[in-house]
């Protein structure tokens, strides 16, 4: 995996913010940060992805969906995430 140079402009109040989290959280530099937050945003839109999939059958069932089915169906887009991204056993 060979990583590319982006260049980002941040404005001083959000990277303020950046730099009072990094210590909170113990990153060394803002670029670990930056780089993690970006792949959490990713995992969240694929994660966000999967359950769009899941839930284009809500309708299509003669029955209501209940809440404990939607909480199951999250918990099967969790877990196609994680198959997906090799994470986990």
């Amino acid at each position: 995996n060979t990583m590319e140079t982006v260049t980002v402009k941040f404005q001083k109040d959000v990277l303020k913010k950046i730099d009072k989290t990094m210590k909170e959280h113990s990153y060394s530099t803002r670029t670990d940060f930056i780089r993690e937050a970006i792949r959490d945003k990713l995992d969240d839109l694929d994660r966000d992805e999967l359950i769009k999939e899941f839930l284009k059958f809500k309708g299509s069932a003669k029955t209501k969906t209940s809440d404990k089915r939607l909480r199951e169906i999250r918990e099967e887009a969790y877990l196609a995430l994680c198959k997906r991204k090799g994470w986990g056993p």
